[in-house]
């Protein structure tokens, strides 16, 4: 077996939560794996597999509600138009940056090499199929798979 020396050598990234924060901290960090030569591959399990599924995955929102970074109480955070008006303003934000949109990330993603895999669970859960996701998918997997894939020295499993 190969000698890391305590370096990072995999990434395993499991995201559950599709809101806007979340999916673009799980692409990010999956994203600067690979620039750094770190092999990344991603679970999307619950709501997170909103951020493959073709139909959903371009209308993801902040959540403004349940929490406390937005700095608001939370019946302001549920008034109708709150989490429209935050989502807004984060996606500009992001443009200024030049941020990818989601489909675009995980184009990126995908060239740089990053596995993505969807959770079998969830998808019977939500009545998924397949062809719900996107084409770029690497499969569809049980937990018991994604660790198998995570095994070895040198590999980190980080929960977004």
């Amino acid at each position: 077996m190969e000698e890391t020396k305590g370096r990072i050598r995999k990434m395993m990234i499991i995201l559950s939560k599709a809101t806007l924060e979340n999916v673009y901290a799980a692409f990010v960090l999956a994203n600067g794996a690979r620039m750094e030569g770190i092999e990344a591959e991603m679970f999307f399990t619950f709501f997170g597999l909103e951020a493959i599924h073709k139909k959903k995955l371009e209308h993801l929102h902040v959540a403004t509600v349940g929490n406390p970074a937005m700095h608001m109480p939370t019946m302001l955070g549920g008034l109708p138009g709150m989490e429209a008006l935050a989502t807004s303003m984060m996606k500009k934000e992001m443009e200024k940056i030049d941020m990818p949109d989601v489909h675009e990330f995980l184009e990126i993603l995908k060239a740089s090499g990053v596995k993505l895999w969807a959770c079998k669970l969830a998808m019977d859960m939500f009545h998924y199929q397949r062809e719900d996701l996107i084409d770029d998918l690497d499969g569809v997997l049980t937990v018991g798979d994604f660790y198998h894939q995570g095994s070895g020295e040198g590999t980190h499993m980080l929960f977004v």
